[in-house]
């Protein structure tokens, strides 16, 4: 397996690079169960955060990164975008989504308890990687819907052409490859 190495957040990590299509792989950040990693980058993006007063992630990769930005900064609350409605969730919001790292459309559901929370709130919108902007579309639809103010977005890493956006903070770029590892121009 081949792998690219990049420094995040003062930490340097190795993604393995997996293949999306014939023609486009990518860099796989995980963050799951990297604790150090994960506090480093929830620190950084706090830095860069502007003011806010709920923070809403996409299952499922933004989870630590979120609950770690909530911990540190002193907050008791954020908003989870659920990929499939719970038992326990009322009034509940839904968006399509169509993500670069699964293969056929996705939903996303915000419970109407969350919803009501956010209207009239600044909500500033996290995510692992934003690359295609897909997922990044969908949270939007949801905090419109629910009545919130987007007043930020950011991720750890931009992908692709998330890096030429200027509506998005992150920490990092990260580039797509060629299927020999090579960086595509």
């Amino acid at each position: 397996m081949l792998y690219h190495t990049m420094e995040i957040a003062g930490l340097k990590r190795q993604l393995p690079i997996c293949k999306v299509t014939d023609d486009l792989y990518i860099g796989a950040f995980v963050i799951f169960g990297d604790v150090e990693l994960t506090e480093h980058c929830a620190a950084a993006l706090l830095k860069r955060a502007p003011a806010y007063d709920y923070l809403i992630t996409a299952e499922a990769k933004g989870i630590p990164l979120i609950h770690e930005m909530a911990r540190q900064s002193g907050q008791n609350k954020y908003i989870l975008a659920r990929k499939a409605p719970k038992l326990y969730m009322n009034n509940v919001l839904d968006v399509s989504v169509h993500s670069i790292t699964t293969a056929k459309e996705q939903h996303l559901y915000l419970d109407g308890d969350d919803a009501a929370l956010m209207k009239g709130k600044r909500i500033l919108i996290v995510d692992d990687v934003i690359s295609t902007g897909e997922s990044l579309m969908a949270l939007e639809k949801l905090v419109e819907a629910a009545g919130g103010n987007i007043c930020g977005r950011m991720a750890i890493l931009a992908e692709g052409d998330a890096q030429t956006r200027d509506d998005i903070i992150y920490l990092e770029k990260l580039p797509v490859f060629h299927a020999d590892g090579t960086v595509k121009a």
